[in-house]
């Protein structure tokens, strides 16, 4: 009697999460000064956050050791799905939700996942030897902090194990016309990043531009020697717009990426932004939008995120 695909494709998850979690912890016990102990604690649906100590007490690892997922459906849409930062940046995000994050990257095949700097170490460890990319923010939300400062987060990113650079604009210097201290500040973080061998992709906040703010900052990002820019942090007043990913291909030409982030929620919102130019989609609905069923929702333009809210 021949399986059941839906069987054989619920055998392949489990295995898949059994042979994620016995990587984690090998690299974890290989990882501990002499004398350390592990312990389990804070378990809830299969999934458990292990935290190790050393003799005197100081924590000296943790994250997620357990990934568990819902069966889903395997995106039809290969391409589509290699094209999106599956991005997870609340402030309240826990090592079992980093875990989980990684382990629908590595099922769905996404080009990264976009995570806050302190996660960047765990996923590095989870994603090891698999094509998804670690992907994290710099200066992010506001932009506002000294060039310098993003050149140094830039740096402890790249020590930790990210190989994709989202860094977020001086916003304020863009619409003072503060040209010499934009420049400064995007080749800081590039200069830096490329050093190792990573992207940048700088975030424009295109919903605090005006259209000729928005030209102005692809052109200057472009000069800098980025490699992306992206319309937004997805904390602030608004998100994606066909409108300003057309602007921003426009201004950078063919040779630089365009990424979508900020109200992309549907496999329609993701298509008309890639139609528009765009190479890159950040996204946290990611799975969402590479399965089949999403194919199917109503089209509509995306939406702008509300403030606060992290896409």
């Amino acid at each position: 009697m021949n399986p059941d695909p839906k069987t054989i494709e619920t055998l392949v998850e489990i295995i898949t999460r059994e042979v994620l979690v016995a990587i984690a912890e090998n690299q974890q016990k290989g990882a501990l000064p002499e004398g350390a102990s592990c312990c389990t604690m804070d378990c809830s649906a299969g999934i458990c956050v292990r935290t190790c100590f050393d003799k005197a007490g100081h924590v000296v690892s943790a994250g997620a050791e357990r990934l568990s997922s819902t069966v889903g459906i395997i995106p039809q849409d290969q391409s589509l799905a290699k094209m999106i930062d599956h991005t997870l940046l609340k402030p309240d995000a826990t090592p079992d939700q980093i875990g989980q994050l990684c382990f629908e990257a590595r099922k769905h095949g996404f080009a990264s996942v976009c995570v806050n700097p302190t996660w960047v170490k765990l996923c590095a460890e989870l994603l090891r030897g698999t094509s998804v990319k670690v992907c994290t923010v710099i200066g992010f939300p506001l932009g506002a902090t000294p060039p310098e400062v993003k050149a140094f987060e830039t740096q402890n990113a790249l020590d930790h194990g990210a190989t994709e650079i989202d860094m977020v604009i001086n916003i304020g210097a863009v619409k003072a016309r503060d040209l010499e201290l934009v420049a400064k500040d995007i080749r800081g973080v590039v200069q830096t990043a490329h050093a190792r061998g990573a992207l940048v992709k700088v975030i424009l906040e295109t919903c605090l531009l005006n259209d000729e703010e928005k030209v102005l900052a692809s052109l200057l990002s472009k000069e800098a020697g980025a490699d992306f820019v992206k319309t937004s942090t997805g904390f602030s007043t608004g998100g994606a717009t066909v409108h300003d990913i057309e602007l921003m291909r426009k201004a950078v030409g063919p040779n630089v990426g365009v990424k979508a982030s900020g109200g992309i929620r549907t496999t329609q919102d993701a298509e008309a932004m890639v139609k528009a130019g765009a190479t890159r989609i950040g996204a946290s609905a990611s799975v969402k939008i590479v399965q089949a069923g999403g194919a199917g929702e109503a089209e509509k333009p995306a939406a702008a995120p509300a403030a606060g809210k992290s896409y």
